[in-house]
């Protein structure tokens, strides 16, 4: 199977699963960027970002029509990630493929298990406060800078 074949299968079956699921993108992405087209993890990362970032856009569309965006904060959220991601992109460049890979599964893991666990009690509004809203932009704007999750 060609190259370019083998990278329409894989987007269509990561834009479905991130159709269906809300998420996770990143760690369908990743690895299929690596070991089926075989991108570097630092060049899948970068890729990871482009396409979660179309993809978030065009779903945010959708969102914003039904009134569910709280706009203020995610603006916030996205402008206090933008640093943090450009230094973690740059620290990625220069950290061992096979540390990359690691950490990125590490994070997926955690993911995973934190899903299957059943939550104690039905979720709640959590009142979002602006240095909260902020603290979590920037901590998850690290760690996507350096690995595209």
């Amino acid at each position: 199977m060609s190259a370019f074949v083998l990278a329409l299968v894989a987007g269509a079956l990561t834009g479905l699963a991130l159709g269906a699921l809300g998420g996770g993108g990143s760690v369908l992405a990743v690895p299929a960027l690596i070991y089926l087209l075989g991108l570097t993890p630092a060049a899948a990362a970068t890729a990871s970002l482009v396409v979660v970032t179309v993809t978030s856009a065009t779903a945010l569309i959708g969102h914003a029509r039904e009134g569910t965006v709280r706009g203020k904060h995610g603006l916030l959220f996205a402008l206090a990630g933008l640093g943090p991601a450009a230094v973690g992109g740059a620290v990625s460049a220069r950290l061992p493929a096979g540390v990359l890979t690691g950490a990125f599964a590490v994070i997926a893991a955690v993911a995973a298990l934190r899903m299957l666990r059943p939550s104690a009690s039905a979720p709640t509004e959590v009142p979002a406060r602006p240095v909260r809203v902020a603290a979590a932009g920037a901590g998850l704007g690290a760690v996507t800078g350096v690995l595209g999750v």
